[in-house]
């Protein structure tokens, strides 16, 4: 559906996207994550036409962005970060008007509000001033003007930015929705969006990809180590760490913390079976207290910190 080959956008002598190459499925949605000023907005800018990339290239559907950009941007739907509306206008006056713009006129164009008032569930404020909403409801009215034109591909900036987590939850079902039919790319920075919205996540930091796939497939990626922790009492270091160690895949002992009232160790291994038996079986052989046994998660939050701690 989309490709992006060798993506560069330099901001004078600043190189903000930096050769960056990835390709969106057909009804797929895919996350863009990274930190602020990674190179988000800048991406889904140059994606949607709105900036022209210094280098590279971009095809949706074969047809190149430099090349075809009115036919491209006619499959496009974009909702910036902050969605671009007329706050004095009545919602559905205002839908009136972009119907008016895309050249929607007659019965199809009052079809089109209708089905997009459902969907976007703003029924109960279509007569209602823009300027009086709420940042929800003001979200979904810019997620429908995006999607007046019935376009192939959503592009959405920031979708649920500023939004209470009632909102944000809202904002999600509504996107998991369209994403029946859409093929649909978003950026974000909360990682919880992305993990339960997404079919797949770009990670980018600094201009540059440092990871691509789905969220099992980058947790299964991301080193593979299990890593466990351990509270003890009446235990010291030395003694845990040459014990521990003689454990079969067991890679490192270290020590957290020691004080006087307890020693709190961490073991990591690679194997692909639990070894936590056979620790507790260890430490059952000594007068060792058991005060903290668990095992760390490999989450898309510390795989998130872990490739973009240089920014």
């Amino acid at each position: 559906m989309i490709q992006v080959e060798n993506l560069t956008k330099y901001y004078h002598a600043l190189c903000a996207v930096d050769q960056i190459n990835f390709d969106i499925q057909k009804g797929e949605i895919l996350g863009l994550l990274g930190p602020n000023g990674a190179g988000k907005t800048t991406t889904l800018r140059m994606l949607t036409g709105y900036l022209q990339p210094s280098s590279g290239n971009i095809r949706v559907k074969g047809l190149s962005i430099d090349r075809h950009i009115v036919e491209i941007k006619k499959m496009l739907g974009y909702l910036p970060e902050s969605a671009p509306l007329y706050h004095d206008m009545l919602v559905f006056d205002y839908l009136n008007y972009v119907a008016a713009i895309r050249e929607i006129n007659g019965e199809q164009k009052l079809a089109r509000i209708r089905r997009l008032a459902d969907l976007c569930g703003i029924n109960e404020v279509m007569h209602q001033p823009i300027g009086e909403l709420s940042k929800g409801y003001k979200q979904r009215v810019g997620l429908a003007h995006a999607m007046m034109n019935d376009p192939e591909v959503l592009v959405l900036d920031e979708p649920t930015s500023g939004l209470d987590p009632n909102q944000i939850v809202e904002i999600r079902k509504i996107i998991k929705e369209i994403g029946k039919e859409k093929t649909i790319i978003l950026s974000t920075h909360i990682l919880s969006e992305a993990e339960a919205t997404c079919d797949r996540i770009v990670i980018i930091s600094q201009g540059k990809i440092v990871a691509d796939g789905s969220t099992e497939n980058l947790k299964r990626s991301a080193g593979g180590k299990n890593v466990v922790h351990l509270g003890l009492q009446n235990a010291d270091f030395e003694t845990v760490q040459k014990s521990l160690s003689d454990i079969e895949g067991i890679e490192n002992v270290s020590c957290v913390s020691e004080t006087a009232s307890a020693l709190n160790v961490r073991l990591s291994y690679r194997s692909t079976d639990d070894l936590r038996p056979d620790v507790y079986r260890k430490i059952k052989k000594t007068n060792w207290i058991l005060l903290d046994f668990h095992q760390q998660t490999q989450s898309l939050e510390n795989i998130f910190r872990e490739l973009t701690k240089e920014s």
